[in-house]
């Protein structure tokens, strides 16, 4: 089974560099609207919820969470 990609927004603005190896190589962009996206693949649901695991770890507020068609 392919992994599925996913868009988590979060509250606040985090650090590209930092945080992209963190949340496992997924995408970290900073908007305007003082929030951060992360995105990318996800291999399945034990690892989604390991990343959800984290951003409640780290007290960020989660504003959405979208699984997206792959630009692959």
């Amino acid at each position: 089974m392919a992994s599925a990609h996913y868009e988590i927004t979060v509250e606040g603005h985090l650090d590209r560099g930092h945080w992209s190896r963190w949340f496992d190589e997924m995408e970290v962009t900073m908007t305007e609207e003082g929030t951060t996206v992360i995105a990318g693949p996800v291999a399945d649901q034990a690892a989604l919820h390991g990343l959800l695991a984290k951003i409640r770890d780290l007290g960020l507020p989660l504003v959405s969470l979208q699984r997206v068609e792959s630009s692959q």
